[in-house]
Formats: structure tokens, C-alpha cells, sequence
């Protein structure tokens, strides 16, 4: 009897889990993972604050190369720009992945010329991590930057 209840209370759950799992595919129409545009990115507080923390990353990282550099007696400049200064993001995506990926395009200025750069971050909230993927240019501009996922 104790068998019978426990393959019952078994395919009970899994009944239910498939239910909600359907249940879930039919409201969100087949979107599940599918990057979906985010409204008044201007005045989104988180997606300005990721847009910071990427430009802020980037710099990290072109201080790092320019530290090995001078540390290979290389010359500071060689084919390295200048820090960005950010100004805002412009326009944001977010897909769920294994925690909110945000594709971001942010204005940002280089050595007093202002620029548009492309930025991937990953945010899982429930360890408090992000993580900057990929920075560069937008796609409307040829010159790589940067990969910050290495």
C-alpha cells in the first residue's frame, strides 16, 4: 500500500510540473529565452547602472593591458584608446538565461569624441554576481575594442 501511494504522490508531481510547464510555454507564446526589448531604458535605473558597470569594466580592463604593456617596455599607447567616459544606454535587451543576460547599446565618449558601443552583461541576482561578457563598438563601427569574457 505504501508503494501505491508513493508512485501515485510520484506521477502526481510530475503531472503537475508538466502542467505548469506547458501552462508557462502557452503565456509567454513560445518566447521562453527569447531576448525581449526593455521600455524607458533612459530612465531604468538598473540598466543605467549596468551600462556604467560596463564601460567601468572596460577601463579596468584597457588599465590592465596597459600595465603588462609598460611592463613588457612596450610603449603605453601603442594601439590601445583612451578610458570611456559613460554617458547613457540607449537601447536594452534582456533574455533569461541561467540568470538575466542584458544586451546593451551605450553612448559613451573616447578621448572627447562621443561613441556607440555594444555590451553583454549577465546578472544573477541570487548570488549577487554580473559579469560583463563581451564590450566593443556598435556594430556600425569596424574597429574591435575589446572581449572582457577571457
Amino acid at each position: 500500500m505504501a508503494i501505491i501511494r508513493s508512485q501515485t504522490v510520484t506521477l502526481a508531481t510530475i503531472t503537475l510540473t508538466l502542467l505548469i510547464s506547458l501552462q508557462l510555454c502557452v503565456c509567454y507564446r513560445g518566447k521562453v529565452g527569447a531576448k525581449t526589448e526593455i521600455s524607458d531604458v533612459k530612465t531604468n535605473e538598473e540598466v543605467q547602472e549596468l551600462g556604467r558597470f560596463s564601460v567601468e569594466e572596460y577601463n579596468r580592463s584597457l588599465r590592465r593591458q596597459r600595465r603588462q604593456r609598460q611592463y613588457k617596455t612596450m610603449s603605453i599607447g601603442d594601439n590601445i584608446g583612451g578610458e570611456l567616459r559613460f554617458m547613457e544606454v540607449v537601447e536594452a535587451q534582456r533574455q533569461v538565461v541561467s540568470g538575466l543576460k542584458y544586451y546593451l547599446t551605450i553612448s559613451a565618449t573616447q578621448n572627447g569624441v562621443s561613441k556607440m558601443f555594444e555590451s553583454e552583461v549577465v546578472v544573477k541576482p541570487w548570488v549577487r554576481s554580473k559579469e560583463l561578457l563581451n564590450f566593443g563598438p556598435s556594430n556600425s563601427t569596424s574597429q574591435y575594442l575589446s572581449s572582457c569574457c577571457n
